[in-house]
């Protein structure tokens, strides 16, 4: 297999999606790209156009099969949901989907896309990249794709923010965006996209809730979401040590062609045709025997928290002899978080009990009983929520705390 540099990137995607090679991206950001011949496919049918790895937020990650067409189709249908074909800024790691895509779009654009110049996101390298693409000059739109932590940070940063508004939109998605952030984002003025999707169906495939031309969505009964159509994967696969490609036989991708379906681990609702992701089934924590959504909890504490200083939260539970799981709260303070605060950062508990004292008794549910402060809060390297190091932080630091 040859490995190939960031910048034999855009050829080495023309002669994946001509059947010519099959491209393998790693498993880390710091990995290398490879190229792989079509002859090691042992699958029936044509070679797929890239083997990918899921992120495994919440479990293993799984090496997964995509096509020519599942990766020309989502690019398209992108060009025709935004303003057409544009210039690109590349800010998350190619060895992810939603960033392998930012190059695919800008290949297709006809032109590369702008690349980070940082081993790590920030704000200010942020707006000085984006200097660097608006001085391209020229009339065609420009895009990005971002993650919930990164515009976090980015509307911390009044340079930052600026730079943001000279998007003619960004993609939003990778892990749950929480309301407020979506107000300040509009606030500032910018055009955000809100991106459901993941590895199995080529990135985003549905935008502000509603599918791309071609994708059904649908919810069985247990409640989670059922995605079909050309943009999902051809199979999951698993690589041997002499580089052949094996097809695996899942449960969760069924089908062929155009009807080849992915059963997610997504809870999720439709309301006249709009759909609403409302978190994963393995992040649900059973409490007292009530279920309770992270994902859901945690967009009723940011707007109650945010204005005392609050930056991020992040929910989790501890084992608990009564409660089975105890609901725990990581947060990172923002600058200007209140003394009241600040006075309580060293005790979970009373910051536990100084903050659900902000929530509105009509959405409280079930709260928190303790409140860890973080300096951050634990992510993968897509910026995804990594929920099981942070049950693992919140394990650690409670376990310190009471002990002699």
């Amino acid at each position: 297999m040859a490995e190939l540099t960031p910048a034999q990137l855009p050829e080495a995607i023309d002669r994946a999606l001509a059947g010519e090679s099959i491209l393998l991206l790693p498993t880390s950001r710091t990995g290398s790209i490879a190229e792989a011949d079509p002859t090691l496919w042992r699958g029936d049918g044509p070679s797929p156009a890239l083997i990918l790895h899921t992120s495994g937020s919440t479990g293993a990650a799984k090496a997964v099969a995509l096509s020519s067409e599942a990766l020309t189709t989502s690019a398209r249908a992108t060009e025709r949901f935004l303003s057409g074909p544009g210039r690109w800024y590349l800010t998350l790691p190619v060895n992810h989907i939603a960033g392998f895509q930012v190059e695919m779009r800008a290949r297709l654009a006809g032109e590369d896309p702008v690349r980070s110049t940082a081993a790590s996101f920030t704000a200010a390298n942020f707006a000085e990249d984006v200097r660097a693409l608006v001085a391209r000059g020229g009339e065609r739109p420009r895009y990005t794709s971002l993650v919930p932590t990164q515009l976090h940070r980015i509307l911390a940063d009044p340079a930052a923010t600026s730079a943001a508004a000279d998007f003619t939109a960004i993609l939003l998605g990778g892990s749950a965006i929480s309301p407020a952030l979506l107000e300040g984002a509009e606030a500032a003025g910018l055009k955000i996209v809100r991106t459901y999707g993941m590895s199995e169906t080529a990135g985003g495939c549905v935008y502000d809730g509603l599918p791309f031309d071609g994708v059904e969505v649908s919810i069985t009964e247990a409640g989670t979401i059922d995605l079909s159509g050309p943009v999902v994967a051809d199979a999951y696969v698993s690589i041997a040590e002499d580089g052949s490609i094996t097809p695996i036989d899942s449960p969760a991708l069924v089908g062929t062609g155009a009807g080849r379906t992915i059963r997610t681990s997504d809870l999720g609702r439709i309301d006249n045709g709009v759909l609403s992701v409302l978190g994963r089934v393995d992040d649900v924590i059973v409490s007292g025997g009530e279920n309770v959504s992270p994902h859901a909890l945690e967009s009723v504490l940011l707007p109650a928290w945010q204005d005392h200083g609050i930056a991020e939260v992040l929910v989790t539970s501890v084992p608990d002899a009564e409660w089975g799981q105890r609901i725990v709260a990581l947060v990172r303070l923002g600058e200007a978080a209140s003394e009241a605060v600040r006075a309580r950062s060293g005790s979970p508990t009373g910051l536990g009990e100084v903050l659900r004292g902000l929530v509105p008794p009509d959405t409280a549910g079930m709260l928190p009983r303790e409140v860890l402060v973080v300096d951050e809060i634990p992510v993968r390297s897509i910026g995804k929520p990594d929920r099981r190091q942070a049950a693992e932080v919140a394990r650690a630091q409670l376990q310190m705390l009471t002990e002699p």
